[in-house]
């Protein structure tokens, strides 16, 4: 017989306090089912559990194609008590064994595996290799009526066996049942199973099958940032660059126009914030300005007036004591980095002779400039490109035609319409958590050598020995900087040099051509221990599935995949996601320009988020994914 009962009633105001937020309007209760508003729900207890595991086993349940609610409860037992337990229960099957060869009769297969079993676990309790926990497993179906509840009570008791568990229905405690799978954090029911560590891990439903789990008896906190759920298993994808046995920290994001390579690395950015991780970021398009802003980073907008990098600035690094150090070879490296600079300055290779020409002029300018091989006289102020400029034009007057003409194709760049960026020396020196260096400012045709510039300042502040910290190094549109060679070349040495630094660089375009259409691109690539495939065009899946060795499935899925969706690759690991956000971080990372002009409307009536709050405040999206339906969550 059921009973039915009224719910409380709901505040005046219509807004849901505490427990009454999981009240509904009516309770029927049955012996098997409920009836929850308008909805039948049946709750089911796992009593049986298979013997061995995978990570994340339990996954394929978070895929289930109805309406089910999953609940885990786990309690810590003590190392005493936990060791008591299994002496009895040693003793136990022990004297089973033997009674059994006393009386001649056949071992029982599953007391032997039983006893197996229990010695192992044991042997590591005793070692400290991991606890006990009392754990119980409760799912819940709902269904809108009591034919179609019936329906997914068999599919998921269907699921439930291929998956080696015994689940069973909470008979005459169906209300206990429910209960005990709604988010409040009570086990009403009571039906408990003792895992170890590595069990309770390898159950817990979050686990992601597809990329390596961290060590489960490890009592470390977790590391790595959330990427988005798996779109396969609904599970979280979670991963972590700078974790042990990674060969380096670099990542590259390959993604046609839209497919969400910005928004993807601007979340990355975020959470990686949190674990203290120092971020520099070459922007060509000024996306990361409501990003810096709300976390207190700093933006520097190169081709505004009065904001320059002096490619002459020699690396002096500033020692926790204030000493002022640099590396011994530092004008050789600087003197060679300039006819990098120089060569994309004039978008081409330098012949012979004008790289002779121009090895001159550098010695002779830093001789100008009172800069020798002395290391005393590094501290001076450095020259500027006009003074290399007039070393050049000195030398053509007399004679050397290389020199000449060097100083003619450097005229724009001195006194002409492209001399804001080198006219005078640095005025910036940007630190903190946070630096954006902004492009959106400097003509086209010196956005590929300001991220050169950018890319140099940077690395002088990342190799810096005094300063020990995990750092990321962005650069946003990279096809800016590889469609010139030089530009790829200093590319791929700090690719390789980084991990050395413990430093990771993170490589985002959408030009695939340019990346995949030379060998240096193909080695930032092979360089990358993290590869994320985003949406891809058809033009460019056949290069892509060439150089990653894709399958026929991962192919179409990249071909077909939703905005924020990719491929994750890792190793030999690969892993379909779906980036996700919460609404305070989308606001941040959002380029959509309907969205931006409905905050910059909110921002007018004051109703919108506000994008100087304090980072800390900001909510992670994995409070707000409703693991059922792969969404955000009301």
């Amino acid at each position: 017989m059921a009973t039915r009962a009224r719910a409380r009633r709901r505040p005046a105001n219509g807004g849901l306090q505490g427990s009454a937020a999981f009240t509904p309007d009516a309770l029927s209760v049955g012996a098997r089912h409920l009836e929850v508003g308008n909805e039948w729900v049946a709750s089911f207890a796992v009593t049986g559990f298979p013997r061995e595991v995978h990570p994340g086993w339990l996954a394929p349940l978070l895929t289930y194609p109805g309406r089910l609610d999953v609940a885990l409860h786990v309690e810590p037992i003590d190392q005493a008590a936990a060791a008591a337990r299994l002496r009895k229960q040693l003793a136990k099957l022990e004297s089973g064994r033997r009674h059994t060869a006393e009386h001649g009769r056949l071992f029982d297969p599953q007391v032997e595996a039983a006893t197996e079993d229990a010695y192992d676990l044991s042997s590591r309790l005793a070692r400290g290799e991991g606890k006990l926990f009392r754990v119980g497993l409760y799912l819940t179906v709902h269904a809108l009526s009591q034919r179609a509840l019936a329906d997914e009570v068999a599919a998921l008791r269907s699921l439930c066996a291929s998956l080696l568990l015994d689940a069973k229905h909470t008979t005459y405690r169906s209300l206990q049942g429910w209960v005990s799978t709604l988010p409040l954090g009570l086990d009403v029911i009571g039906m408990r199973r003792t895992f170890d560590t590595s069990a309770l891990a390898a159950a817990f439903p979050f686990t992601s099958p597809d990329l390596p789990a961290a060590d489960p008896t490890s009592v470390a906190a977790p590391s790595g940032v959330l990427y988005g759920y798996n779109v396969g298993s609904q599970g979280l994808v979670h991963w972590d660059r700078f974790g042990e046995g990674m060969h380096n920290h670099n990542s590259v994001i390959l993604g046609r126009s839209g497919a969400g390579k910005s928004y993807l690395v601007k979340l990355e950015l975020l959470r990686s914030l949190y674990r203290g991780i120092e971020i520099a970021v070459v922007d060509p398009e000024n996306e990361y300005a409501r990003l810096a802003a709300a976390v207190g980073g700093t933006c520097v907008h190169l081709g505004a007036p009065g904001a320059r990098l002096n490619p002459f600035d020699l690396p002096i690094h500033t020692r926790p004591d204030g000493r002022r150090t640099a590396p011994k070879d530092a004008l050789v490296r600087r003197s060679l980095f300039l006819h990098t600079v120089i060569a994309v300055l004039v978008g081409g290779e330098l012949q012979a002779g004008e790289r002779a020409a121009l090895d001159r002029g550098i010695a002779a300018t830093y001789q100008a400039a009172g800069i020798t091989s002395d290391a005393r006289t590094w501290t001076r102020p450095a020259p500027t490109l006009r003074m290399l400029r007039d070393q050049l034009a000195t030398a053509g007057r007399a004679g050397d035609r290389a020199a000449a003409e060097l100083a003619a194709r450097l005229h724009p760049f001195v006194e002409g319409a492209f001399s804001s960026l080198f006219d005078g020396q640095t005025t910036t020196n940007p630190e903190g958590h946070l630096v954006v260096f902004s492009l959106r400012e400097l003509p086209d045709e010196l956005k590929a050598i300001g991220t050169l510039l950018t890319l140099d300042a940077v690395w002088r502040r990342v190799s810096n020995p005094a300063i020990r910290r995990p750092r990321l190094v962005v650069v946003d549109e990279a096809w800016l900087l590889m469609k010139e060679t030089s530009g790829a070349e200093f590319l791929f040495r700090m690719a390789k040099a980084s991990r050395k630094h413990w430093a990771g660089l993170t490589v985002s375009t959408q030009d695939t051509a340019d990346v995949l259409g030379s060998d240096l691109g193909k080695a930032v690539v092979a360089n990358a221990a993290t590869q994320i495939l985003l949406r891809q065009a058809p033009q460019a899946i056949d290069d892509i599935t060439h150089t990653f060795d894709l399958s026929a499935g991962e192919r179409q899925f990249l071909l077909s995949a939703d905005r924020g969706q990719g491929l994750l690759s890792a190793g030999t690991q690969r892993v379909a996601f779906q980036a996700l956000a919460s609404p305070a971080e989308h606001h941040l990372a959002t380029s959509n320009p309907a969205e931006l002009a409905e905050y910059a409307s909110d921002n007018e009536t004051g109703d919108s988020l506000d994008a100087e709050q304090p980072y800390l405040d900001l909510g992670f999206a994995a409070e707000h994914i409703d693991l059922d339906s792969g969404t955000e969550a009301a």
